[in-house]
């Protein structure tokens, strides 16, 4: 067999995949990348911190809970029972290396999580030397490791884990196809998200999403992010179709203006009192899809974060709990 007729056959085989009744979930990117003295012996991603001003260099916003350690299991279980609390299904694990400090904090987080009724998956950021056979090995590490745990997110059995489109600039999708038809052969079914809102995209993975929208949002007020979204959620979902996992991701704001590596103008997307938010919200109802994401949960490096800030409260927070109510309340999404 040729590798076309190879490839032809693999696509065939995806195409066969129907995801049809899908329950509605609302999820969120977390990140378990801080650490602090008292915990970690050094601080990991919290830089230039003034406890006394309350003000982090590398963070947009000081943390309610401040510059916390994502090692700390008091900390994770406070995570989850907020999250829990206002409609957060699960988190979205940013995952980078095997056996480094994310991987080694995963456990704890899935710990945490099944104490609470919280679900875990990954985010696959990265493949090492761009390798396919890398992209695969970590897949089916990720799988063997943590799959089973009663915490992982499932959906029909098979665990989900979400791949970042930086993963799959470095292979491609025709070798992200490969990975998947060789991680079911070795380990068994599962649900690839991958971040690439393209019709091809949405032939090889299960579903497709974004991960942040700020560089199309960016500078908007409140009625022209309303006009955006509901053209940009709609189309999102048709391009995923009737058979694949539709995910539309809303953001609170955006604001890495303190990052030195990132040069001006950057994408800052205004919060605008709390409007940002709702109207993303109010759009993504109406665009009904599988799940709604939330960029994100704690990614305070690029000020998206809907954990309490000394800046913003637990505005977010409350308005996630009304919102999440009204999605779940929603029908499932027609599939014509």
């Amino acid at each position: 067999m040729s590798n076309q007729d190879d490839y032809q056959a693999m696509l065939a085989e995806r195409l066969k995949v129907r995801w049809t009744n899908v329950p509605k979930k609302v999820l969120a990117f977390y990140y378990g990348w801080y650490g602090n003295p008292k915990v970690s012996g050094r601080w990991h991603h919290w830089e230039d911190v003034d406890e006394e001003k309350k003000t982090i260099g590398s963070s947009t916003h000081w943390p309610a809970l401040g510059p916390y350690d994502s090692h700390d299991p008091s900390v994770l279980e406070a995570h989850c029972r907020m999250a829990k609390g206002v409609g957060i299904d699960g988190f979205i694990f940013s995952w980078w290396h095997i056996g480094d400090f994310h991987d080694k904090g995963l456990p704890l987080l899935l710990d945490a999580a099944n104490k609470f009724g919280v679900e875990v998956t990954i985010y696959f950021e990265t493949v090492p030397n761009r390798d396919r056979q890398e992209a695969l090995r970590y897949v089916v590490y990720l799988l063997n490791t943590y799959a089973r745990h009663p915490a992982w997110m499932k959906l029909n059995g098979k665990p989900v884990l979400f791949i970042y489109g930086r993963a799959i600039g470095e292979i491609g999708l025709d070798n992200w196809l490969w990975v998947i038809r060789e991680a079911e052969k070795q380990w068994g079914p599962a649900v690839f998200i991958g971040d690439s809102l393209s019709p091809k995209a949405a032939q090889i993975f299960d579903g497709i999403h974004t991960y942040n929208p700020t560089g199309e949002t960016a500078g908007k007020n409140p009625e022209e992010l309303r006009e955006w979204a509901k053209d940009r959620y709609n189309r999102w979902v048709q391009i995923a179709g009737p058979n694949r996992i539709a995910c539309v991701t809303i953001i609170p704001g955006y604001d890495d203006h303190k990052l030195p590596d990132r040069k001006p103008p950057r994408p800052i997307t205004e919060r605008h009192g709390g409007k940002t938010y709702e109207v993303l919200w109010e759009s993504a109802l109406e665009a009904n899809p599988d799940w709604v994401l939330i960029t994100s949960w704690n990614e305070w490096h690029e000020g998206s974060e809907i954990e309490p800030s000394k800046e913003h409260g637990d505005r977010e927070l409350k308005a996630t709990r009304i919102w999440s109510e009204k999605f779940k309340a929603l029908p499932p999404r027609k599939r014509e």
